[in-house]
């Protein structure tokens, strides 16, 4: 490479003359070298970019398919959740800047090979607070765990129930809240995210930004389109790895599961959610070996020191003092580096179209955020579906059409020679139709399941009042019932009853999952009646709702692939309308400010507005609100929704702006690349001249007009 750049530059002198064969011998035979050596150094790590992609995609999409099982595993509530999923944004927040900014000058791969064995200790820890707390518990009418006791559920008199047996339920309680008392373990799954979100911080900025310096400029949106494709088929096996665990019981292997007295339909099921964080932890702890065996630095390719190659982003910069750029090829010590820190900061929030895009995305990441983080939670809620069955449509289903929409963007960029503002368009135009997709979901929802005293009176008409007062009523008067239970039952007639006792069932018949109840006074009052008896578990959803559950389906499929189109687009504009040396720092303040404005807040505040749909509070054992066991559906799909649509439009606010900014710097000719990859010849000439006598051109290690176009 050094013996190629001297004779490039005695070429150009007029004080020595090569003979032309010999000089272009050479030339040829170091270029052709200097090629496979470069071509093998990228794809290498490109390959090793793909697998650190796919490890943490998988572990981030896994704890996204385990949120309903965490919150019913803990007894938290749903705002209380996007906390703890949050908390991956923080351990971003803590280094993000000093690795973004130092990283970029140090040994990138090296530094994210160390992430991986911190994001994998992480995801050990989320799964420590199953070794370390009891058995889980739910609730259940006495006769179902245990046949030898034949109870009423309606206990007109306590004295029905043998002493022994109250006292033994009493202490068992007792014991229970003195150990729940003094611990708290979802902070344990707290921490963990929060360390994997601090080694999950480097792989992003350094790892796309080494991408962009030594990747040859036409392949550089198309390795960024596979490397963000790659990452999508992580949640796919995030996702798919989430529904396979949720339809296994939570102590698997620490308990008789022929005791186990419910099944994936009821909203207490807990799935071995623990399981697929091991697996995630092996995974990241495999994707970092290789970067601990990769180079610094890799050869430029021949095309990027060609002192022809323009530079389509120098249109939306302005350039200082080229003295300056001097100082970016010498090996700098970290005081050195640290001064020109704020300078580059300045630089970074005085560029309009960085500023505009970056409060773009912020806002649309918040819609997005907030949606995929409750999306299995509200196919349960609305359509009555599993864990396991959310989880596996959205891994197979909704996954799939997110990475081939991003590849198709990168795709798109490189067939049609897209430049910047072309790429604008196309982010603008992917979130416009998106979200407009998405309004047609609002039709696509399933009514409430008629749940008496919640939902439907006992009597079968629509319930208006406050539901802790309609929970009794004549029917089971005579009953000693606590409106705090939640052990649903189906009546005959397709009502769901809360409890057994306040369906007023005098008998039951069986144990466990088979448990039959009957003489139940309100099943026999209710106006469709024709039978007294019920079964263990909810009722499931009105006939329509399978048929609205397809449509919704198919929709979200077409929403998730246009919205997905505009990634790789967004990337490249990023990239293109910043100084090629502050390409690792933009990225890192960019991921900050998604981090900080929407992966931490999303979650928690789309969480508190879910919460307030919520129509029966489980309650814990000692006391105090604990996971929500039902939701209104109606109020649930538009508080979901509407807080996603209202977000998106006006981020497509802030997207119209960028591309108005980009049109008023750019002249119609440079919209768009030709097809040898050369811009317009408006104002090339004039860099050309400037760059071919530049010594910065002869340097390893700088190149001033690198990654500018496609």
């Amino acid at each position: 490479m050094e013996i190629s750049s001297k004779e490039h530059t005695h070429f150009f002198s007029n004080n020595t003359i090569l003979p032309v064969d010999q000089s272009s011998f050479k030339s040829e035979s170091s270029a052709s070298k200097e090629k496979q050596s470069c071509c093998g150094g990228i794809k290498i790590f490109l390959g090793a970019l793909s697998f650190v992609y796919f490890a943490k995609a998988l572990s981030g999409s896994y704890l996204k398919s385990t949120i309903t099982q965490i919150e019913r595993r803990f007894d938290i509530p749903s705002s209380l959740v996007g906390v703890i999923d949050g908390s991956f944004e923080i351990g971003n927040l803590l280094i993000i800047i000093l690795v973004s900014y130092f990283g970029a000058k140090l040994h990138r791969p090296r530094i994210i090979g160390a992430g991986c064995l911190i994001m994998s200790a992480g995801t050990f820890l989320i799964a420590m607070p199953q070794f370390f707390m009891g058995r889980y518990r739910y609730e259940r009418f006495p006769s179902t765990i245990n046949s030898t006791v034949s109870l009423s559920p309606c206990l007109q008199d306590k004295s029905q129930t043998p002493l022994s047996a109250l006292e033994k339920s009493q202490a068992k309680i007792n014991a229970g809240c003195e150990k729940e008392a003094g611990s708290s373990m979802w902070i344990y799954v707290l921490l963990g995210n929060l360390l994997r979100g601090i080694g999950e911080t480097p792989i992003q900025p350094l790892g796309i930004a080494y991408i962009d310096d030594y990747a040859v400029e036409e392949n550089a949106a198309l390795y960024i389109g596979c490397v963000q494709t790659v990452a999508i088929i992580g949640p796919i096996f995030g996702f798919l790895l989430g529904s396979l665990c949720a339809k296994l019981y939570v102590d698997i292997g620490f308990v008789d599961l022929d005791s186990v007295t419910i099944s994936p339909k009821d909203v207490e099921w807990v799935g071995a959610w623990w399981l697929g964080y091991l697996i995630a932890g092996v995974i990241s702890v495999l994707a970092g070996i290789p970067f601990w065996f990769l180079p610094k630095h890799l050869p430029k390719p021949e095309s990027r020191k060609d002192s022809s190659t323009s530079s389509e982003h120098s249109k939306f910069i302005i350039e200082e003092n080229k003295d300056q750029r001097t100082s970016y090829w010498q090996q700098a010590k970290l005081a050195e580096m640290a001064k020109g820190f704020f300078p580059s900061l300045k630089n970074l929030f005085g560029n309009p179209v960085y500023i505009l895009y970056l409060c773009a995305s912020i806002i649309q990441f918040n819609s997005l955020i907030g949606m995929v983080t409750y999306k299995p939670k509200y196919i349960e809620q609305q359509y009555g579906q599993t864990s396991s069955k959310s989880n596996f449509v959205i891994g197979l289903i909704n996954i799939p059409a997110v990475a081939f929409g991003i590849f198709s963007g990168g795709l798109i960029m490189k067939k049609f020679g897209i430049g910047v503002v072309g790429a604008a368009k196309l982010f603008l135009g992917s979130s416009f139709f998106g979200y407009l997709l998405l309004l047609s979901l609002f039709a696509m929802g399933c009514e409430n399941s008629d749940v008496a005293g919640l939902t439907v009176s006992y009597h079968g008409t629509k319930l208006m009042t406050d539901y802790e007062e309609a929970l009794f009523s004549e029917c089971n008067s005579g009953c000693s019932c606590s409106k705090n239970d939640w052990d649903p039952i189906c009546g005959e007639n397709g009502v769901t009853y809360v409890s057994a006792c306040l369906a007023g069932c005098q008998a039951s018949n069986g144990s466990g999952k088979s448990t039959v109840f009957f003489n139940c006074n309100c099943v026999g009052t209710f106006e469709s009646s024709q039978s007294s008896s019920a079964v263990v578990g909810p009722c499931q959803k009105g006939n329509e709702c399978p048929k609205m559950f397809l449509y919704f389906l198919v929709i979200s499929v077409i929403t998730s692939y246009t919205l997905s189109v505009g990634g790789t687009p967004g990337y490249i504009l990023l990239l293109r309308c910043i100084k090629p040396h502050l390409k690792s720092f933009a990225l890192g303040i960019y991921t900050l400010a998604i981090r900080v404005l929407a992966g931490i807040p999303a979650p928690v505040y789309f969480g508190v507005a879910l919460d307030t749909t919520c129509l029966k509070w489980g309650i814990k054992r000692c006391g105090g609100r604990g996971a929500c066991r039902l939701y209104d559906s109606s109020a649930l799909r538009y508080v979901y929704l509407g807080l996603t649509l209202v977000l998106g439009t006006v981020s497509i606010f802030f997207s119209v702006a960028v591309l108005w900014v980009l049109r008023k710097k750019s002249s119609p000719q440079d919209e768009t690349l030709s097809s040898n990859g050369e811009r317009g010849a408006c104002g090339t000439k004039r860099r050309k001249d400037n760059f071919v006598t530049s010594d910065q051109l002869i340097q390893p290690t700088y190149w001033p007009e690198k990654e500018t176009r496609l």
